[in-house]
């Protein structure tokens, strides 16, 4: 019971939150400058709904939505760490590790809800285009399988704004580490590399083929980075995070 009062403690920050806007309109600008470059290379984009997807993901998983995933996981960790808040974080009767979780799931959940977002737009933008065809029966694994991905940041992002007491410098770190992805597709080397599971997840190089990797590598290699960011979240709330900076 105490973990349920944790989660809702963190949902009631997001009530009449500033994020909001940040959920609203990031997904919107690479939805535009996707459908804009789309229309300005038709001749060579010659695909329909795919190769809209490819230009929308070129911007959303390199550079907007590890942004806004640093976002949340910012904003959340605010409060605690202004007027000294973390001194009262650590004395309550809940174990420090379930201020990370439930601020892991709260923010995965904000992710489900900014995938949604984004499928609307993608299709929005779709007609806007003119596409007859029918709409892709790949877009909802495509978008799954981006939360999951988006979760890997989610809890990367956590412990960075855990350690990291600035609301900027880890929303900057989240945009260095996806456009760190470009390289580690080029080099084959995206399963490996944690902020790429997003892009190789939407499918953001081939959305018309199977995921580049195998199903249960990309499911593995998800949950270890996972798995090693509350391992850590854990051993530096018990360990280091007893004072408040």
């Amino acid at each position: 019971m105490l973990f349920i009062k944790t989660i809702k403690a963190e949902k009631i920050k997001l009530r009449h939150s500033l994020v909001w806007i940040a959920f609203i309109l990031l997904p919107i600008i690479p939805a535009i400058m996707g459908t804009f470059n789309y229309l300005q290379n038709k001749d060579i984009l010659t695909d329909g709904w795919y190769s809209l997807w490819t230009q929308h993901t070129l911007f959303s998983c390199y550079f907007f939505l590890p942004v806004t995933v640093g976002v949340y996981c910012s904003y959340l960790y605010r409060l605690e760490h202004v007027n000294h808040n973390w001194y009262r974080v650590m004395t309550l009767p809940v174990p420090p590790i379930y201020s990370y979780l439930s601020k892991l799931i709260i923010v995965s959940s904000m992710v489900v809800l900014t995938q949604i977002w984004i499928g609307i737009l993608f299709i929005l933008s779709g007609k806007l285009c003119g596409l007859t065809e029918s709409i892709p029966k790949e877009l909802i694994e495509w978008l799954l399988y981006g939360v999951l991905g988006g979760t890997v940041i989610c809890a990367i992002q956590l412990c960075i704004s855990l350690v990291i007491r600035s609301f900027a410098l880890p929303v900057g770190i989240a945009l260095i580490g996806g456009i760190g992805s470009i390289p580690a597709f080029s080099a084959g080397y995206g399963v490996m590399y944690p902020y790429a599971l997003l892009g190789l997840g939407m499918r953001a190089n081939a959305p018309g083929g199977p995921i580049q990797c195998s199903i249960p590598m990309y499911f593995q290699n998800s949950m270890i980075y996972v798995g090693i960011c509350v391992v850590f979240a854990y051993v530096w709330m018990k360990r280091k995070d007893v004072f408040a900076g």
